[in-house]
């Protein structure tokens, strides 16, 4: 079985892309056993736009939508800006000398 990609394991200074997004939503799609027919299904448009959603391609906002609630999930706007905690974490180790 391939890795897990979720989106809580990600660097939290990293930007979510849309790349990034879709191989999240598939491998949270998977882990909840269902097809992508399934949630096309659901979310009421073409399996292909399901596909092109995990692929990190243009879909339109209410596809997400859509595709998240056939999931059972939502979305969570969150600053995406470093606090001071965590400012470290933008240092590369390599570069202390």
């Amino acid at each position: 079985m391939g890795e897990m990609f979720y989106i809580t394991h990600m660097n939290p200074l990293a930007n979510l892309n849309p790349l990034m997004f879709g191989r999240a939503y598939k491998a949270e799609r998977r882990a909840l056993g269902k097809t992508q027919q399934e949630i096309a299904d659901a979310a009421g448009c073409r399996r292909q736009t399901i596909a092109d959603l995990e692929a990190g391609r243009n879909v339109s906002l209410h596809t997400v939508f859509a595709a998240l609630t056939a999931l059972g999930k939502g979305l969570l706007i969150a600053n995406a800006r470093p606090d001071l905690d965590r400012l470290h974490l933008l240092a590369d180790p390599d570069d202390e000398s």
